[in-house]
């Protein structure tokens, strides 16, 4: 009787098993799309709230108050990474499409980082500032206007933080788990971010 009992919960788990790797397996290959999407805006929304987090914690006087997550702005995150996940899950296409490897796959993979931080990197951070201040109704104007006021100090941090991320992305990670491997080194990226958009730098 007890091996029987085993035997069930043993097939049980190995058809659980079967299902997880079968549903993670579309979510990389059928779906590769949607991943992406829905990684890229989750976490900047997570990366926002650990932002909110971090900001309450360490401003004067507040350690003892409770302070509550400010949602809509979470959500404007949540919102401009719904338009950033499906550019960016073209880029990486369009980048393995066109630089393939000729010589050395480091050469190959400085690049990708040469195209990713000239072309995309401005390209992001605009449609982010932008995107935020449209949302946060100070229109177009003034998107264009926080770009050029915080345009040049983010973009030195960007290639300070990218740079060698992304030399692991393109040197040894297979192309269908980039933009997620992208998108969880964004949580980091994403609280520096938040702090940038919601400060004065």
């Amino acid at each position: 009787m007890l091996d029987l009992k085993k035997a069930f919960k043993m097939s049980m788990y190995t058809i659980m098993m079967n299902n997880f790797h079968r549903t993670v397996k579309n979510l990389f290959t059928k779906h590769l799309f949607v991943t992406n999407v829905v990684t890229c805006s989750s976490l900047l929304g997570v990366g926002d709230v650990l932002c909110q987090k971090l900001e309450h914690r360490y401003q004067k006087g507040t350690k003892n108050e409770i302070h509550k997550i400010n949602w809509v702005r979470t959500g404007r995150m949540c919102t401009v990474g719904l338009a950033v996940g499906p550019v960016g899950h073209f880029w990486y296409k369009i980048l393995d499409r066109y630089i393939v490897c000729k010589g050395t796959k480091t050469v190959t993979a400085c690049k990708k980082i040469l195209a990713d931080q000239i072309l995309a990197a401005p390209f992001f951070l605009a449609i982010f500032f932008v995107g935020m201040n449209v949302l946060e109704g100070k229109g177009v104007k003034g998107g264009v206007k926080e770009v050029k006021e915080k345009f040049v100090k983010v973009y030195m941090m960007d290639w300070a933080v990218w740079a060698p991320t992304q030399f692991i992305n393109f040197y040894f990670l297979p192309p269908q788990v980039r933009m997620v491997y992208v998108s969880c080194i964004t949580l980091i990226w994403d609280c520096v971010l938040s702090y940038l958009k919601h400060t004065v730098i």
